[in-house]
């Protein structure tokens, strides 16, 4: 091989590597790489702080849905405002209108069960799922429960995302928590917040207050309408409320960070009776109830303002048969603390009927337990309205409560409807005395005072004496509900 050869192949070597090296180095770049890999996900934690909750929704939003619920309006004329047709004047036909309401769901299972509001879907003649994806279905109505405001809806899908339920009762004042729904139909939407109470009741479920059980989680994370039936859940991506209610202001009725949701323990309890079944039984006491006050434990001598005061039995109920009284104060079941009333009502309806409970009441300032069989829930619908009284009857006067009161007549347990003759009757109150900052009004019947039976005039001024300075316990029945009132003596 020549000299002039063997130069010019080393020239071209030469060039070809510094062509390479010109790419590998950078001053000829690659084509651009993928965003991804020029923007990395930002950390979830950072120097152990939460910086994100992305990983939390990616995992839970699929399995909310938005729900469209159509009522047809069967109206089948309506107002024209000018001419004359062969249908009458000012009058055209028409087909039904349709109404849609639009809120939330939540897939609590891979067969396409969702939990929603029962006044989601109320009265609905089609009921329409879209999920996250834009997949639509149409559903069915499992089954639905008005006192806790759930339904149950399926949809004929398999494999489906759905959420785990956690167990609400471990969720504590504090924790974190996020809603997912479609508040006023702008789409999916995710808010943060925490848990701000337990326990909570609104009134607002079902018909009266009797009738409706709530035991609400309330949280800050912005809910608004359109939200209800969606999902709050943990930072471990588990349902632990089904979102239900708010409590708005202002003239947009919109969100004021409080929020209020049925916890998943009691929404587990009702699907699945309502998958089996298509109902929800509950189990009943028959007694009436009432929260103890500061004045109400000091009237009755307990050491502690816990439990719920027993106000009255009702004949023939589970409590009857099981011997317990008025006065009773209720401290657990199975061993289980009750601290107020709505929790005492909540346990025993979420107790099949024909189970029995042991109850731990005190009575008489001594400790005991009671086993109770209880009968199964009827709903009441009873009336909380005071009666006016009778105010053209005289009698004498409890002047220390500040009250006028006589002893009833079988004329005058007629005309308020009584059952009996038992009791006094309250036949004017002093606007500004202890017995009307109490609550007393006219028309009350007061059975007892300070555990006395009182029918004359002579008892409740016997049963008055040796109250100075301490509160008086008064039973009184009021249009057929019967509680007591604590009040101080002037």
């Amino acid at each position: 091989m020549s000299s002039h050869f063997k130069y010019l192949l080393l020239a071209l070597i030469l060039a070809f590597t510094a062509s390479a090296c010109r790419n590998l180095t950078g001053t000829e770049p690659n084509p651009p790489s993928s965003p991804e890999a020029q923007q990395p996900q930002a950390p979830i934690v950072v120097n152990g702080v939460r910086t994100s909750y992305a990983d939390v929704v990616e995992k839970t939003s699929p399995a909310v849905v938005r729900i469209e619920a159509e009522h047809r309006n069967t109206s089948s004329q309506t107002d024209f405002p000018f001419g004359d047709d062969i249908f009458g004047p000012g009058r055209i036909p028409r087909g039904p209108q349709i109404e849609r309401g639009i809120g939330s769901g939540v897939l609590v299972s891979a067969d396409g069960t969702i939990l929603t509001n029962n006044h989601v879907i109320d009265g609905a003649d089609k009921i329409t799922v879209i999920l996250s994806n834009n997949q639509t279905y149409e559903a069915k109505l499992v089954g639905s429960d008005p006192p806790t405001d759930l339904a149950v809806l399926k949809i004929d899908s398999q494999n489906m995302p759905f959420l785990t339920l956690g167990n609400s009762d471990a969720v504590r004042v504090g924790d974190i928590v996020l809603a997912i729904g479609n508040p006023l139909g702008i789409g999916q939407t995710v808010t943060a917040g925490i848990i701000s109470a337990k326990g909570r009741r609104t009134g607002l479920s079902y018909g009266s207050s009797n009738d409706s059980f709530e035991d609400f989680l309330q949280t800050d994370a912005p809910i608004n309408r359109g939200n209800s039936g969606g999902a709050l859940v943990n930072l471990n991506g588990e349902l632990i409320g089904i979102n239900s209610q708010i409590l708005s202001g202002g003239p947009s009725g919109g969100n004021i960070g409080i929020g209020f949701a049925i916890p998943s323990n009691m929404a587990k309890s009702v699907m699945e009776q309502l998958l089996k079944d298509g109902k929800v039984r509950r189990g009943m006491l028959g007694i009436n109830i009432q929260d103890l006050t500061g004045d109400t434990a000091k009237a009755l001598n307990l050491e502690n303002v816990t439990g719920v005061l027993v106000s009255n039995v009702r004949q023939g109920s589970a409590a009857e048969k099981a011997g317990i009284r008025r006065r009773d104060v209720i401290t657990a079941v199975n061993g289980e603390k009750i601290e107020d009333g709505n929790a005492l009502r909540n346990k025993i309806a979420s107790t099949a009927p024909g189970s029995e409970v042991t109850l731990s009441i005190i009575r008489d300032g001594k400790p005991m337990e009671i086993k109770a069989v209880l009968d199964e829930y009827q709903y009441e619908n009873a009336s909380n309205q005071p009666s006016s009284g009778n105010n053209n009857q005289q009698g004498g006067k409890g002047g220390k409560l500040g009250i006028t009161v006589q002893p009833l007549t079988d004329q005058l347990a007629r005309q308020l409807q009584l059952d009996s003759t038992d009791g006094v009757l309250v036949t004017g109150v002093d606007p500004s005395g202890p017995a009307a900052e109490a609550g007393i009004d006219r028309g009350d019947v007061i059975l007892e005072l300070n555990g006395k039976t009182v029918k004359t005039l002579d008892d409740v001024q016997s049963a008055l004496e040796g109250a100075t300075g301490k509160p008086v316990l008064l039973l009184v029945s009021r249009q057929g509900r019967t509680f007591y009132v604590t009040v101080r003596p002037q």
